[in-house]
């Protein structure tokens, strides 16, 4: 038996690639008739930032406030990135963008939230970018290569076109 997509979790880290990786998922859906749920998770500061905002924000609700205005940062972001990338698409492409069913910014490990929310909305495909990083890393990236080693449905890691 055939199995339907219909349902595909994009995670995006907001990288150039991101957008080549998005223009995958949105072709999967359009030929499917599958939603598309954008997921972007903010990793957790590090011990290090929050000692050094406890250090030079001494105001527990000024540190809220930063925390927040992190968040709002993040959510611009992705604004400004999926209007540039809806912006390229004309006439009968342009109703792809109908299919975005929801768009999602949250804090957490990535990789977990990923596989966690994957489950959550029902998801049958996950869509993410490989991760250009230096000599430190391969080219697919630690969250990629986490999300592959453990999600339950088919992954489609899509490589940065000027690496290839």
């Amino acid at each position: 038996m055939k199995q339907m997509v219909t349902n595909i979790l994009f995670a995006t880290d907001l990288s150039e690639n991101s957008g080549h990786a998005m223009r995958n998922a949105a072709s999967i859906a359009m030929a499917t008739g599958a939603e598309i749920h954008v997921l972007h998770v903010n990793e957790p500061l590090s011990e290090d930032a929050k000692i050094t905002m406890d250090m030079f924000i001494l105001n527990e609700e000024a540190r809220k406030t930063a925390t927040q205005r992190r968040h709002e940062m993040v959510r611009k972001v992705l604004a400004e990135r999926q209007a540039k990338f809806w912006a390229q698409f004309e006439g009968d492409d342009a109703k792809i963008r109908e299919q975005v069913s929801s768009i999602e910014v949250t804090d957490g490990h990535p990789a977990e939230v990923i596989l966690r929310r994957s489950i959550e909305m029902g998801c049958d495909l996950i869509v993410l970018g490989a991760h250009d990083h230096g000599f430190s890393h391969t080219f697919l990236g630690t969250v990629a290569k986490r999300v592959l080693r453990r999600s339950k449905i088919p992954t489609l890691i899509v490589p940065n076109p000027d690496e290839v």
